[in-house]
């Protein structure tokens, strides 16, 4: 076996809904995202074997095997192929996981691995479908906000708790932007601009470069003030739970002879994958299990762990994952950068997005090893939480791994 390099991770800045990305087709958004990718490295579009690309609203513009559509969008040659993964808010995640399964069997040796969700133009539950019946009578099938309600409830999480949660999130991410912490993983778009109204000029393009969901002015006592969302007396609101967004976001992964071949220099390498299956009534908690998983198949522990990216789908899904892994007094190292609740989750491209931020962290820490997780949701189908492959850093020399950082 091979190990599955982590050549590099990018991403777009993240749009909020009906924002500035909300002029681009998520194709064309991610055909920018992936040529940024690969110019910054040096690699020709002809070298990628794959591109494995995550989106969960597969209708529309996302239609049509998205995944493929991305490299011809991007001007790469016919020979490139592509698929594209529903795992719903895993499904970039679920991409990282086949793209580095792929090159550890030796099957392939360069993929691009990633996803995109332009919930501003392809409105999130526009493809839903009906449910068996046999499924039915198993399970109460709920909307993920009831899940995070009962999760708030069975782990005993106060709104108060949720609320300073996710003022946390919007603090922690306007300082990550302030400090330049996305600056290496964001690969700035051109979002054309249509000429004003009756100025005959022509059409012209800006650049989009930092993400614009993060609310900066927010207050523990405006979110105080927000409505529960759900049900009339309930403790999630808007302002506790992932935002709606439009973003892209890929990973470029090697196999050791191709980044030797084409003189690459990888940032890290996955270690390992973990998944696991919980009652669908009460998604979103299956985190801490497969991390477990993930954590056990690399002989570590928790102790190993510099940096932890928890999607923050809801807060009541973080605190969660604090109480059972027990890792409430280092809330200082889970989403250090903040997440889905100020950043936001463009639903498809989030397990790729969090893949870039935890990557840059650990290089900042000088760390060693990192953990993604994140848990299915969102529409209310199979939950199942998937904990990232463990990655080190690389040093400098792919052939000689010692001292890398791993990300799980």
């Amino acid at each position: 076996m091979t190990d599955a390099l982590i050549v590099d991770a990018v991403r777009s800045p993240i749009g909020r809904r009906h924002g500035t990305l909300s002029v681009v087709r998520g194709d064309d958004l991610s055909a920018q995202v992936v040529n940024g990718l690969l110019d910054r490295n040096g690699v020709e579009p002809g070298e990628v074997e794959d591109v494995q690309w995550g989106c969960v609203t597969q209708i529309d513009e996302q239609a049509w095997n998205i995944g493929r559509n991305v490299a011809l969008a991007a001007g790469w040659p016919v020979s490139v192929c592509g698929t594209t993964v529903d795992r719903q808010c895993g499904s970039s995640m679920q991409t990282n996981f086949n793209a580095a399964a792929a090159i550890m069997s030796g099957q392939l040796d360069l993929v691009v691995s990633g996803g995109v969700e332009m919930m501003s133009r392809v409105p999130m539950g526009s493809n839903n479908g009906s449910l068996s019946d046999a499924v039915l009578e198993r399970f109460e099938i709920v909307p993920q906000g009831i899940s995070a309600e009962v999760i708030a409830e069975r782990w005993d999480l106060s709104r108060e708790a949720l609320d300073e949660y996710s003022y946390r999130s919007h603090m922690r991410a306007a300082r990550a932007i302030d400090e330049g912490r996305f600056e290496k993983e964001i690969v700035p778009i051109e979002v054309p601009r249509e000429p004003s109204a009756g100025g005959g000029g022509a059409a012209t393009a800006v650049r989009f470069a930092v993400d614009e969901a993060v609310r900066r002015d927010t207050t523990l006592e405006k979110m105080a003030g927000l409505a529960p969302s759900f049900v009339p007396d309930g403790k999630v609101t808007a302002g506790n739970s992932s935002q709606i967004v439009d973003g892209a976001a890929a990973v470029l992964v090697a196999s050791e002879s191709a980044a030797a071949r084409l003189r690459l220099e990888p940032r890290a390498r996955f270690v390992a994958f973990g998944i696991a299956g919980v009652d669908p009534h009460v998604m979103l908690h299956g985190n801490p299990e497969a991390c477990a998983k993930a954590l056990a198949k690399a002989g570590l522990g928790w102790d190993d762990i510099a940096v932890i990216e928890v999607n923050e789908a809801f807060a009541s899904v973080v605190l969660q994952f604090l109480a059972d892994t027990g890792l409430g007094e280092r809330i200082e190292d889970v989403n250090p950068n903040g997440g889905g609740i100020s950043l936001g989750h463009p639903l498809g491209a989030t397990g790729a997005r969090i893949t870039a931020t935890l990557v840059s962290e650990v290089e900042r820490r000088d760390a060693r090893y990192g953990i993604a997780a994140m848990g299915e949701q969102r529409r209310p189908v199979a939950a199942e939480g998937l904990g990232g492959g463990a990655a080190e850093g690389e040093d400098e020399h792919c052939e000689d791994q010692d001292g890398a950082h791993d990300i799980f």
